[in-house]
């Protein structure tokens, strides 16, 4: 017999799967970037794959179905492969290449909070304080901000930095790589969270989740191929082989960017922003467990504190967005109720109607009867 997944389970399975590819990204990742390779035709590459993994499906299956294309949702797909495959990769490569995958994934746990904070400012998500499901979401998400500047702060060169600018020493070479890529992992974690809020306003108007994805990875090929021949004039930096780089940007390409926009766009239309993003810290974690089973890495207290506490955070989110969905579904059964009963209700009033007005005509009809009969004596 096959494992079989409830229909309220699934959500949940496809967003932990998610997280284990991006994990794996990171990892190899890695490795290809330490060896020499450009994050800018990283990009590039990973882009181009997506595209080419994901369009003979949007092609085959939507094109029946596919929304008419407009200027407005043009330009926000532009936006989107600016805000997604240009703006974040490029700069949380850049910030994985001075670091490492544990301190990346550490970094961008604040995405959940920033993605809580700008759909709140765009009304996707609503402000009731007093309800309690609304109060865990908002905890769940500061306690995963403080997991993540725990794992972040404990045994890094970053603190290492901070004290010997406190105690005015000259910084070492590593601090100084460490406060450049927290720099670009926190402008890539606000553009990561902007680009889940607008994909899920972009697929209220175009609903097609494979043609925009594939959209998505088009423009982006577009503008980092763009972005790439500016901070990359050397060509012989686009050279590839049947080699490691090559395994990194198609596993990037088609786990992290085709198969990923598709599951978060679906995901989202489904759960909200907030449900999908708060499995990020979860990347972190599985890198972490990872890199100390398989590569040897160290485990710092601080380390698994953090971890726990980030289980606990988003244990938090999940709860409170799980009462929404019940509240929604709460909300839909009452409408339905309201309607049935206003259209049993109409029926009721059109079947008593035409009774009222035929006992109104034998009436009128008697009567005249009556008339006549008199009339004739």
């Amino acid at each position: 017999m096959g494992l079989k997944i409830s229909e309220s389970a699934k959500p949940y399975f496809a967003m932990v799967c998610l997280q284990f590819g991006y994990a794996g990204m990171n990892l190899v990742t890695k490795v290809v970037l330490d060896r020499g390779m450009s994050h800018y035709v990283l990009v590039a590459y990973r882009n181009g794959f997506a595209m080419a993994a994901i369009a003979p499906f949007a092609l085959l299956s939507e094109r029946k179905v596919r929304p008419k294309m407009t200027f407005p949702i043009f330009m926000q797909i532009f936006v989107l492969a600016l805000l997604g495959p240009t703006i974040d990769q490029n700069l949380y490569y850049a910030g994985l290449k001075l670091t490492s995958p544990t301190f990346a994934g550490a970094v961008t746990n604040i995405v959940p909070a920033l993605t809580f904070i700008i759909s709140i400012i765009c009304r996707m998500e609503k402000v009731e304080l007093r309800k309690v499901r609304f109060q865990a979401k908002v905890v769940g998400t500061l306690v995963i901000v403080v997991g993540a500047m725990l794992m972040i702060l404990f045994k890094s060169h970053l603190i290492m930095f901070l004290r010997s600018h406190l105690n005015g020493d000259a910084s070492s070479p590593a601090g100084d790589d460490y406060l450049k890529a927290t720099i670009f992992l926190l402008i890539a974690s606000f553009s990561w969270a902007s680009f889940f809020v607008l994909q899920a306003a972009t697929l209220k108007r175009y609903s097609s989740q494979l043609s925009l994805s594939t959209m998505v990875c088009f423009m982006g090929t577009l503008q980092s191929t763009a972005l790439t021949f500016v901070m990359e004039p050397n060509l012989s930096a686009w050279n590839i082989g049947f080699d490691m780089n090559l395994l990194a940007s198609a596993y990037a390409g088609v786990m992290s960017s085709s198969i990923a926009y598709y599951v978060q766009g679906s995901m989202t239309k489904q759960k909200g922003v907030v449900f999908v993003t708060s499995f990020n810290p979860l990347i972190v974690i599985i890198g972490s467990i990872i890199g100390f089973l398989i590569l040897g890495q160290r485990l710092y207290l601080g380390g698994v504190l953090g971890m726990a506490i980030l289980m606990v955070g988003v244990y938090a989110v999940l709860w409170g967005k799980e009462g929404d969905e019940e509240e929604k579904s709460e909300e839909k059964f009452v409408d339905v109720n309201v309607k049935i009963c206003k259209g049993s209700n109409a029926k009721d009033n059109g079947l008593s109607m035409p009774r009222i007005d035929e006992e109104v005509d034998v009436e009128m009809q008697s009567t005249g009867k009556a008339k006549m009969v008199v009339g004739l004596l």
